[in-house]
């Protein structure tokens, strides 16, 4: 029997991937109740962003169709994860409803596979999310973008993946060996004040990147809503930037929107980025960049690291960039934080980054130059603190915007223009369960073969904060109810990184 020769209904048993297959009853919640004939030890939903890596995304389609049941596998830019699994569970609880051992054993042993950019991952991790399932499914990352920092963070490389049949094999066979790894969610709020004419978005729709499309409007009936103010909100669990490194990725979004023939390769896509570098002034920032917005100029900072204990945290004149991290890669791989040694981890209360402690890593830039000590070994950036909450506060001042991004997706930000303040605040939500593979990269502080995991050092547990003057406290952990992280019909996947 060939790969692509499968009896849909679980008869197929000399079928080389039967570990990974799933029939279609337990995918077509119309269909009668089918029986398996040889159960998946590893079965598999996969989602992948056609419009990534140029063609490759296409290619992966039509390569794992061939290989799987072509029913568990998703076009993110015909079906979207939000209703995929929504249908899946639904039918799940169903069939065990009706006694079926087998429903209920794939749906334990289920795992997701996601192929695009970080956004496109982020996306479908904001979906799990928001599905508050008792067994949340672990999902493993095929890098298919520009910086792959989470599939690099957990072992998947950040190479695009090959398409021939051994290629996803070896991947698939990488996905049953892998194991899970909790990773922080964070949750990040926005408000501004309403303007007094004109449309009430602070920017056009298709400027926001998907991240910022869970940045729902609030209702007027809700706690968090105050009068003469629109506030807004979403996720993220790479990270939140802005500054110069936002400028430049937003300069990089634009020319890709406007000329996507020219951005299909991998290579020249990075070697398109490092000359916006340059011609944007990140590499000679003092020289092109005002340091009317440098960070400390353009916004106040505070942080929490203990309960209900805000401080105000001290950036540089010369910072032009701020980075709020949760996981060890930044710009296609490079390590911002590094390891602190051991005298600063006494001195300064630092730890190394740990993906499930509760804490972002916050590190500050002053142009392209100090980035690049990054490759250098031991190399990190300005480590400003860390934290379990920090707010920005953002008052008129010389510059009427920034630039802001949340895991490789910028946009341009208005900033006051009179007495007003837009306030941007960012604390923990909850975790995901990621698939780390064997050269996985992040670091547990469950894993008692990571230096120093375990300690209690500036963690403490979210549900005992009680910060009764926090006006964010009512909707902060809210995502949204999986409707949040639904891309409208008007955005084009292909602007997800």
């Amino acid at each position: 029997m060939m790969d692509s020769e499968v009896d849909h209904n679980g008869a197929g048993t000399c079928h080389p991937l039967e570990d990974f297959y799933i029939p279609d009853y337990i995918l077509v919640p119309e269909s009668e109740q089918g029986s398996i004939s040889s159960e998946p030890s590893c079965p598999v939903i996969v989602f992948i962003n056609s419009k990534s890596g140029g063609q490759l995304g296409g290619d992966l389609i039509k390569t794992y169709r061939e290989l799987l049941n072509k029913l568990q596998v998703f076009d993110l830019g015909e079906e979207a994860p939000d209703k995929v699994l929504h249908k899946l569970y639904r039918n799940f609880e169903r069939l065990k409803s009706l006694g079926d051992i087998g429903a209920a054993n794939i749906q334990k042993n289920l795992r997701l596979i996601v192929a695009g950019g970080d956004g496109t991952a982020s996306w479908l991790l904001g979906v799990v999310s928001d599905l508050k399932l008792a067994q949340p499914p672990p999902i493993a990352t095929v890098p298919l973008g520009t910086g792959n920092n989470l599939p690099f963070s957990f072992g998947w490389g950040k190479k695009n993946p090959g398409t021939d049949h051994e290629s996803v094999k070896s991947f698939l066979f990488q996905v049953k060996k892998a194991t899970d790894m909790k990773i922080d969610s964070w949750h990040i709020v926005m408000r501004m004040r309403a303007p007094k004419e004109g449309t009430c978005d602070p920017i056009a729709p298709l400027e926001l990147p998907h991240s910022l499309h869970a940045f729902q409007r609030v209702s007027s009936a809700d706690s968090l809503n105050v009068e003469g103010y629109h506030t807004f909100r979403g996720g993220f669990w790479n990270y939140f930037s802005m500054g110069m490194d936002a400028q430049v990725s937003y300069a990089f979004h634009s020319e890709r929107k406007l000329h996507p023939e020219k951005f299909k390769n991998q290579l020249i896509n990075q070697g398109t980025y490092a000359k916006l570098g340059c011609t944007q002034g990140w590499f000679l920032a003092s020289l092109f960049h005002p340091s009317s917005r440098n960070i400390a100029q353009l916004a106040k900072v505070k942080i929490m690291k203990k309960p209900s204990q805000w401080e105000d945290l001290h950036i540089p004149r010369s910072i032009r960039s701020i980075v709020c991290l949760n996981l060890p890669s930044f710009s296609g791989g490079l390590n911002p934080w590094g390891t602190p040694n051991k005298k600063k981890v006494r001195d300064r209360d630092l730890t190394a980054p740990y993906v499930d402690d509760g804490l972002l890593e916050v590190v500050g830039f002053r142009d392209a130059w100090h980035g690049l000590v990054l490759i250098a070994p031991n190399g990190h950036g300005t480590r400003l603190a860390q934290a379990h909450r920090i707010r920005f506060e953002f008052h008129k001042g010389a510059a009427d915007h920034t630039f802001m991004r949340i895991d490789g997706e910028p946009w341009k930000q208005p900033l006051p223009e009179d007495d007003d303040t837009v306030v941007v605040e960012i604390s923990h939500l909850g975790q995901v369960n990621m698939l780390a593979a064997q050269h996985c990269k992040a670091k547990s502080i469950n894993d008692p073969s990571t230096p120093s995991a375990g300690s209690s050092s500036g963690h403490f547990d979210e549900d005992s904060c009680e910060d009764s003057e926090d006006e964010w406290e009512g909707e902060r952990r809210k995502f949204g109810a999986a409707e949040t992280f639904k891309i409208p019909e008007e955005i084009d996947i292909a602007h997800l990184s």
